[in-house]
């Protein structure tokens, strides 16, 4: 498919080939890009940016002095949910995501995420490459939807990418969130039905 670059990913044993659209700038190294499951030796990698990003304390609900080892707690979650991270040709992680049970109980049947990708490899499509892996875990594994708690409203990365990804704002919480630079602004609930 001329412009486009195959992205081959698992869904548990389950592969599927994603199309990115190519940009400008993509080299023939980025024509592949593995999603797999994430784990303790994965951390090193991902420390950095996952700091960079929390610190930043504009994208996050965590606190902005998050430690490493907490860091890696609240991440590398153990089964039935999911981490995974997003790996170029080189081995070089270029995001991650968690996927999990948003309540228990009968409430159980939908799931939520959330997704960090590193600064340096923007661009380069893990972010879409993880959200369309985190809809096909979910629905593979029997969730009848996604919902995500807390998107703030002034990410518009995000917001675009999970809009183009099927999800539609349900509400968002006024003035839920204290950003560091533009003060109080909403958090966002999207969903998308599975």
């Amino acid at each position: 498919m001329a412009g486009n670059i195959a992205l081959a990913i698992v869904v548990r044993g389950l592969a599927a080939m994603l199309h990115c659209p190519a940009t400008s700038g993509t080299s023939a190294m980025l024509a592949r890009m593995l999603i797999r499951e994430a784990d303790s030796s994965d951390w090193p990698a991902v420390w950095p940016f996952f700091h960079q990003i929390v610190a930043a304390g504009e994208t996050f609900t965590y606190p902005v002095d998050l430690g490493k080892e907490e860091g890696r707690d609240w991440w590398l979650l153990s089964e039935p949910a999911r981490t995974v991270v997003a790996v170029d040709d080189t081995g070089t992680v270029l995001g991650m995501a968690k996927m999990n049970r948003n309540h228990m109980g009968n409430a159980g049947h939908i799931a939520s995420a959330s997704f960090m990708a590193a600064s340096a490899h923007e661009g380069r499509g893990a972010g879409r490459a993880l959200g369309e892996y985190t809809i096909e875990w979910a629905r593979g594994a029997g969730f009848r939807a996604i919902q995500f708690n807390a998107v703030v409203e002034t990410n518009v990365r995000a917001v675009s990418l999970y809009r183009s990804l099927g999800f539609d704002v349900l509400g968002t919480l006024p003035e839920g969130f204290h950003h560091p630079v533009h003060g109080y602004v909403g958090l966002h609930i999207m969903h998308r039905a599975l």
